[in-house]
């Protein structure tokens, strides 16, 4: 270990170090250091021990270094450079990997990673830019990281939440009279009930395939974005117990931190377009992660809780505990169908209704547009041909639909539906799958004036919808029989049209 006289040489070297300007900001953690300059950033590790991190030799530290590189290069591959040797020279300056001296004139001191800046805001600092297209960007994102990742074959599903759950535990304990002890105790109580109700399901998905070196800490402050395009990074290395874990656990805790920050309706975006994204990528029912998200989220907000406390955030640990405990009772799960013309508004509507809808952070928007391009195999904003329109293929978007719906309302999710329901038998098979499950359901029915469905057709970009104003046509002359859903007025406001629907629930 570096004496504290070449502790200050070195924070001195790294400071000139990370370019000709100089050090513009340094960020530091109880276990890093990072150094950031105009063109170059250098991260060191601190020889720190907190049981589940050991920075304490060089040799440790060379290990993480060199694993941060080759971890986070697989999620953000040209913002992590390399590793280099910090070194002594005979003459006592430093410099990095040995030049200015011969290759035996030197000590290594220290091990750096190096990358390069990041150009544009972390989102911890901006959760208010989390919102439309690029929460939508960040679910998908997310599932894609999640399809890359490695399998573990070492660990059980229930392994990683029970190593974390006792650490909770003696975490939280062991700050006393800071936090609601009762509040404590109740939660890791409840904690673990819930735990032992799941502990097959997480050994089951493990056996699938989604336990998978993960992230680990996919939480607002370890997410850029950079021309609305989000960059995740510093993923976990250090220790695989806390990265080789199950994709819902992984997704939770960006769910969870966006609704703590009083980001709803983004984490309920993002969790749409992880379900969807996940579908395509990993082969999972969106069920089978559902049923995981109210514990793991619970998890998150527990650990929240106790780094807050040490870091003497003592309000703020509190409030976690208590997301904590509101996580583990969810809300009961509902059915909502959404239908209209083309041009109604279902989309808006179905993405306003669900962040209020069953367990935080809301229900899951199953959308025939999203449903028809994954089954066709492109893309969510692709173009499909007038074939994957017709009559049969139709009928088996719906079928596909009122599937992963079953799914889901059986994992106790909440589900809102978001087709055109132009057929009576499909408003029909809606209906029956809430009153199969004796689950409440809630049919809208969405109207306005043609010209108003025809203005909002032609304005519409950059949507999973293929309807144009030929198609809308087609609609407004067809007979779609009886509606007996409630009618919605899509003319007017969002305010209005959620009184509406509201009121009626």
């Amino acid at each position: 270990m570096i004496s504290s006289d070449d502790a200050e040489a070195l924070d001195r070297f790294l400071r000139r170090e990370v370019g000709a300007d100089g050090c513009v900001q340094v960020h530091e953690t109880p276990a890093a250091k990072v150094y950031v300059g105009r063109e170059r950033v250098l991260k060191i590790k601190k020889p720190a021990d907190f049981g589940f991190l050991d920075f304490t030799t060089l040799a440790k530290r060379e290990w993480a270094i060199r694993r941060e590189l080759a971890f986070n290069r697989e999620i953000a591959p040209d913002a992590y450079l390399g590793v280099h040797a910090i070194v002594r020279l005979a003459s006592g300056d430093f410099a990095l990997d040995g030049v200015g001296g011969p290759a035996d004139d030197r000590e290594v001191i220290e091990w750096a990673l190096e990358m390069r800046p990041f150009r544009g805001p972390v989102l911890a600092d901006h959760p208010d830019r989390v919102d439309g297209w690029l929460a939508e960007r960040l679910g998908r994102e997310a599932a894609r990281l999640h399809a890359r990742a490695a399998l573990s074959t070492a660990r059980k599903g229930s392994a990683v939440l029970d190593y974390v759950l006792t650490s909770n535990a003696y975490q939280l304990r062991s700050l006393g009279p800071a936090l609601d002890q009762d509040a404590v105790e109740r939660l890791i109580a409840e904690s673990g009930e819930a735990f032992d109700a799941l502990a097959s399901v997480l050994d089951r998905r493990g056996d699938e395939g989604f336990v998978r070196r993960c992230h680990g800490d996919l939480h607002l402050g370890n997410i850029v974005v950079e021309q609305d395009h989000p960059i995740l990074f510093d993923c976990i290395e250090f220790n695989d117990a806390l990265s080789e874990i199950d994709v819902a656990y992984d997704i939770a805790f960006l769910l969870m931190d966006l609704a703590f920050r009083g980001r709803e309706h983004a984490a309920n975006r993002v969790l749409n377009a992880w379900v969807d994204e996940a579908a395509r990528s990993l082969g999972d029912g969106a069920g089978a992660s559902l049923a995981l998200l109210p514990l793991c989220q619970s998890v998150r907000a527990a650990v929240r809780a106790h780094v807050s406390g040490h870091g003497g955030a003592t309000d703020k640990a509190r409030a976690y505990v208590e997301a904590a405990v509101r996580h583990l009772a969810p809300s009961p799960p509902k059915l909502f169908a959404v239908g209209g013309f083309s041009g109604s508004g279902k989309s808006t509507l179905a993405r306003a209704l669900a962040p209020g809808l069953g367990p935080a952070p809301g229900a899951v928007v199953l959308r025939t547009d999203e449903i028809r391009k994954r089954l066709w195999g492109v893309g969510p904003r692709d173009r499909l041909s007038a074939d994957a329109y017709s009559l049969e293929a139709s009928q088996t978007v719906y079928e596909e639909m009122l599937s992963a719906a079953r799914q889901c309302l059986r994992a106790g999710w909440a589900v809102v539906l978001d087709a055109a329901f132009l057929n009576p038998a499909e408003r029909a098979a809606a209906e029956t799958l809430g009153a199969e499950l004796n689950l409440p359901f809630q049919g809208l029915w969405l109207h306005a004036p043609a010209e108003v469905l025809r203005q909002r057709v032609r304005d519409r970009r950059d949507d999973a919808s293929d309807a144009n104003e030929a198609v809308l046509e087609g609609q407004l002359v067809r007979d779609v029989g009886e509606i007996s859903w409630r009618r919605v007025d899509a003319a007017g406001d969002m305010d209005s049209q959620l009184a509406t629907v509201w009121g009626s629930a």
